[in-house]
């Protein structure tokens, strides 16, 4: 009983760090299970129309007649400086199949993190990098 309280305590923490909650909601709205308005307000204009056009095919829904939902298997970062975050994501689902999720988060004035830009593996059909 206390080794399931302490794993979920760990995940607790680990889903109050930005790069977490990101990937979650990123993930709940690309696999299908979420609409994409639900990230007004958490992403910047761009990136908010890189989720309007990636949405609606579902990239991170599993494939075929599988049932089991995906989820965020790790997640890390890199800060290359004060008041950015780029991420990444690995999605797991069915037996395991990973799917890579990146994306840029930026702290605005208002001390609130937003998603700034997304891409996805080709493996799960993300649109090209803009730039």
């Amino acid at each position: 009983m206390a080794r399931s309280a302490a794993v979920a305590a760990r995940r607790r923490q680990r889903e109050r760090l930005p790069r977490y909650w990101f990937a979650h909601q990123l993930l709940l709205t690309l696999s299908g299970q979420r609409p994409v308005h639900t990230l007004l307000g958490h992403a910047l204009p761009d990136a908010y129309d890189q989720l309007v056009e990636l949405a609606p095919r579902t990239p991170l829904r599993p494939p075929g007649t599988l049932r089991e939902a995906p989820f965020v298997q790790r997640c890390g970062e890199y800060r290359p400086r004060e008041g950015v975050i780029e991420a990444y994501a690995l999605i797991a689902y069915g037996n395991r199949r990973l799917v890579a999720l990146a994306f840029r988060l930026e702290l605005g004035a208002d001390a609130r993190w937003r998603c700034a830009a997304v891409d996805l593996g080709p493996s799960a059909g993300g649109a090209e990098p803009r730039g």
